[in-house]
């Protein structure tokens, strides 16, 4: 099976960025916990902070991947882009979220990328995406 990570933007910086939602732990640290975690899953990981580079990284692995853990940060609410993307690809993709979206402010209550996911993570920490790899696990 294999499975591609993408975070969108400012979670290069989870460690540093606002510990008290987020966390103090790297991604690059969590990732190496979920590889090791399930060692007959190929992993790939990518990050941006640009829109487009996103959408384009959709496009190049949405045909092969079986499954898309994406956590598109802000891009969630605000590209329409994005989720037309989503509708382009094969790949089935499943909306992830460390923090509870909905207990913070309102516009982060509106996802151009819930209406075209397979399902959707929110408020776990960095175990939402875990808990992504564990509910794609339980449908095989």
């Amino acid at each position: 099976m294999k499975i591609s990570i993408v975070n969108g933007p400012n979670l290069n910086l989870l460690g540093k960025r606002e510990p008290n939602i987020y966390g103090n732990q790297t991604f690059e640290a969590y990732f190496k916990t979920l590889q090791e975690r399930f060692p007959t899953i190929e992993f790939n990981y990518f990050q941006s902070n640009i829109e487009g580079e996103l959408i384009n990284y959709l496009h190049k692995v949405g045909f092969d991947v079986d499954v898309i853990l994406l956590n598109a940060g802000a891009y969630t609410h605000t590209s329409v882009a994005i989720g037309d993307a989503i509708k382009s690809i094969d790949s089935d993709v499943i909306e992830i979220h460390i923090s509870n979206t909905f207990a913070r402010e309102d516009f982060r209550h509106k996802s151009y990328i819930t209406p075209v996911a397979k399902g959707l993570i929110i408020g776990f920490g960095l175990d939402s995406y875990r808990l992504g790899v564990e509910s794609v696990l339980i449908k095989n």
